[in-house]
């Protein structure tokens, strides 16, 4: 088995603490210490935290289109499979105790400014993902499905706040029920 080197290592500690935490909350020297890394070995694989902040969101966004393309392999042209599977994903995902949103959204709370590299970085995350699910829409014949990616990203995000409220009585199942009204809404 091959050993990790410092930068996964880096950047394996930054995933689980920059989503568990916040990018704010955790410093260089914390993950420095928890990935077993000297400084300088840490400033060679990164420059800049804002250098691992974009490293994190890219790996988590890699996460995330792997399993859109899970989905498609799953349900191979059936794209409206694709779609209940992805929701049913998200779904159970809202359920797991160490549930704490989408990364992405996350990072463009922490980081308001537009030109802030982590901000640009979410973004484009955000945007490619709903491109991905507006692609899959569209080859289910989805009347808008630009605005249907739209719709299920905003009841996400709605579902993600409400996870926040009311925790352990959370059904996710009102957002599942709720995705699956928009997207027969779009197919009919």
């Amino acid at each position: 088995m091959k050993k990790e080197s410092a930068k996964e290592r880096i950047l394996g500690v930054a995933i689980k603490l920059f989503y568990s935490e916040g990018i704010r909350a955790v410093g260089i020297d914390r993950i420095i210490a928890e990935s077993e890394v000297a400084k300088a070995s840490f400033y060679r694989n990164f420059a800049t935290k804002d250098d691992l902040v974009v490293a994190f969101l890219e790996q988590r966004q890699l996460r995330s289109l792997s399993k859109i393309e899970e989905a498609k392999k799953l349900y191979l042209d059936e794209p409206v499979k694709q779609l209940h599977h992805l929701i049913r994903l998200l779904s159970e995902s809202i359920r797991q105790p160490e549930f704490r949103g989408c990364p992405f959204t996350n990072t463009l709370l922490e980081f308001p400014d537009a030109n802030h590299p982590g901000h640009q970085a979410a973004l484009q995350c955000r945007v490619d993902h709903e491109g991905e699910v507006a692609k899959i829409a569209r080859h289910a014949k989805a009347k808008n499905p630009e605005a249907l990616a739209s719709q299920l990203e905003m009841l996400y995000g709605g579902a993600i706040v409400d996870s926040y409220i009311h925790k352990s009585a959370l059904d996710s199942n009102n957002f599942y029920n709720a995705a699956m009204v928009l997207i027969e809404s779009q197919l009919t």
